[in-house]
């Protein structure tokens, strides 16, 4: 499957997150790329919101890992401060790539590439002009 569509919002963003979501099942990955500011975040909020998480859904660019409860548990995972991909497992996070209990998100999955399964499904943000973006999803058949 191949998607392009053009957000013209953050609520566009996050409502195609929130459609994504609905699609997944336990085990999925989700990899996100883009440039600083591109909506990555605000991606997954719409993917929790898709899966029913009550919480607010913050970066984990500080934390590296953040875990949400919902319809299936939403591993959240940020490789912004990764400096090569065994620091991702060193960080105990390997088991969560994928998770058996849920899906598992990547921002900034480019860094951490070889560590993802290859039935990952690969969202590329793209900053466009203002606030649009162009939102490529490609995943496995």
């Amino acid at each position: 499957m191949e998607r392009t569509a053009v957000s013209d919002s953050p609520e566009d963003t996050a409502r195609l997150g929130e459609e994504l979501a609905a699609r997944l099942r336990c085990g999925d990955v989700v990899a996100l790329v883009g440039d600083l500011g591109a909506g990555k975040t605000t991606f997954v909020q719409g993917m929790a919101r898709g899966l029913f998480v009550s919480e607010a859904v913050l970066s984990p660019s500080y934390v590296l890992a953040r875990r949400y409860d919902g319809r299936l548990p939403l591993h959240h995972l940020d490789a912004y401060r990764i400096g090569e991909p065994r620091e991702l497992i060193e960080a105990g996070l390997r088991e969560v790539l994928p998770s058996e209990d849920g899906i598992t998100v990547v921002e900034w999955a480019d860094r951490v590439a070889e560590l993802l399964p290859s039935a990952t499904v690969w969202v590329e943000l793209t900053l466009l002009e203002g606030e649009r973006r162009r939102i490529a999803i490609t995943a496995p058949a």
